[in-house]
């Protein structure tokens, strides 16, 4: 890795190299891992899983599970038979349900670090930000993604390419679901309301339990994570918006009392009528 940044340093002006220059902050948070996964064998494998992904539930729904306390309000049984997303530390509700979500996605680098040993207990596929890789490269069921937080904003069809973030996994979900192929896809669980405030993006460490998710231990005491930016979510759930009704398809909202208003409301017991 050093001998890349090296190599590059040698053909670019030296003072562009110093903290805080763009090229600086560039090699920190992109450049360094665009390098490793250049050189990344197990990186052109996940690609090549992913590309086995395309279109593979086209004509389907699936459900994109967001974290929030509304999930405590939703009958998560319906979902048995349902393909799923989950986000982060959903599985703390897999002992309760009874079964798995089809998928997991995750991207925060705080929550892979921290919960590292929990996801390799996970026997799903598991679609990972490359950024991760120092946890999770041993996880043999990890499809690692190229997904960013810095590059411009985004709606991704093509999953093996990079991917925005968009301030929240939720869209990185949905940026999935659409590669899939899913016709519907229904946000469950998506509050979009916290009750933690603070600028948005700041790392914080958690004094007690948390009131922003479905479980208190979800971001629970001493737990390092990072404050909402439910602007920049919005923006990216615009994008997805355009992006599902250009194609002919849709997103859905279906969380019990949330907040967010970009995407049509649904009810949720009523999906499950005949």
């Amino acid at each position: 890795m050093n001998s890349v940044k090296d190599f590059i340093k040698r053909w670019t002006p030296k003072a562009i190299w110093q903290p805080g220059s763009n090229a600086y902050w560039w090699w920190l948070n992109r450049g360094r891992h665009q390098a490793a996964a250049a050189f990344s064998l197990r990186f052109h494998d996940s690609k090549q899983q992913i590309r086995g992904y395309r279109d593979r539930h086209r004509g389907q729904r699936c459900f994109v599970i967001g974290n929030g306390p509304s999930l405590r309000k939703t009958d998560m049984s319906m979902l048995r038979d349902e393909f799923t997303f989950g986000l982060n530390r959903i599985y703390l509700l897999f002992p309760e349900l009874g079964f798995t979500t089809t998928y997991l996605v995750t991207v925060n680098t705080l929550v892979i670090e921290q919960c590292a040993d929990e996801f390799k207990e996970l026997p799903i596929p598991k679609f990972i930000t490359w950024r991760g890789r120092r946890w999770m490269v041993d996880d043999p069921d990890v499809i690692f993604i190229d997904s960013d937080y810095s590059q411009p904003e985004i709606f991704s069809s093509d999953a093996t390419g990079r991917i925005y973030e968009g301030c929240t996994v939720t869209y990185v979900a949905l940026q999935l679901a659409y590669y899939m192929g899913f016709d519907q896809a229904i946000l469950i669980g998506v509050d979009h309301h916290f009750k933690t405030t603070g600028p948005p993006n700041e790392p914080v460490v958690s004094e007690g339990a948390d009131p922003n998710h479905f479980h208190p231990e979800y971001f629970g005491k001493g737990f390092r994570w990072q404050l909402p930016d439910l602007e920049c979510a919005e923006r990216a759930y615009r994008l997805a918006k355009q992006a599902y009704e250009g194609s002919g398809r849709q997103v859905l909202d279906a969380t019990i009392g949330g907040k967010l208003t970009i995407f049509p409301k649904t009810d949720y017991d009523n999906l499950f009528t005949s």
